[in-house]
């Protein structure tokens, strides 16, 4: 379950539609752990920032910024302002939770003998696994990002699992998923 998101876009005046009652401000937001989306109701007379870290959690003494989640929503749900800031806001986690994405790189296994764990990563191909692999047989796990950078010469790793996250969460025809929860 989701304790925290990250704020996509904020709609001060609710969705844009139909409906001309009352219209209820809304957020859209991604969860940290398990990268799900929701559309949440943000507290009345509170700032929302869109890219802010909000506590979405039972707890509610916790939540100051957020009243409640209204719904969980889909990628084509996202407003286009929700969708651009996706890739920042993954990027984002994915930084503030090394030890979490490098265990990755350090535990990944082979899927079938022609496939390994690592390929699924856009734009990592069979050279760079293999340097991979050697390097963490021979000299063990990579500490951190930068670590696997130097030791493996893999420019900006973090940008390779953010880019495999952000087509998880876009992209419902995945045969595997490895960060996102289904």
């Amino acid at each position: 379950m989701e304790e925290y998101a990250y704020i996509l876009d904020y709609l001060s005046q609710g969705v844009p539609g139909g409906n001309f009652g009352k219209k209820e401000p809304v957020c859209y937001a991604l969860g940290s752990e398990e990268f799900k989306l929701f559309e949440l109701v943000p507290k009345a007379n509170v700032i929302v920032n869109i890219g802010d870290r909000v506590y979405i959690g039972k707890d509610a003494d916790k939540r100051t910024v957020i009243d409640h989640v209204k719904r969980r929503v889909g990628p084509s749900d996202l407003t286009h302002g929700a969708t651009a800031e996706l890739e920042y806001c993954v990027n984002e986690i994915v930084l503030a939770n090394q030890s979490r994405f490098i265990r990755f790189f350090n535990e990944a296994e082979p899927i079938s003998m022609r496939k390994h764990l690592l390929e699924e990563l856009p734009g990592l191909g069979k050279k760079t696994m293999m340097a991979i692999l050697d390097e963490r047989s021979k000299n063990g796990h990579f500490k951190d990002f930068k670590d696997l950078s130097e030791r493996a010469v893999v420019k900006n790793p973090e940008k390779l699992i953010s880019a495999r996250i952000v087509l998880e969460i876009t992209d419902n025809d995945r045969k595997r998923y490895l960060f996102v929860s289904k």
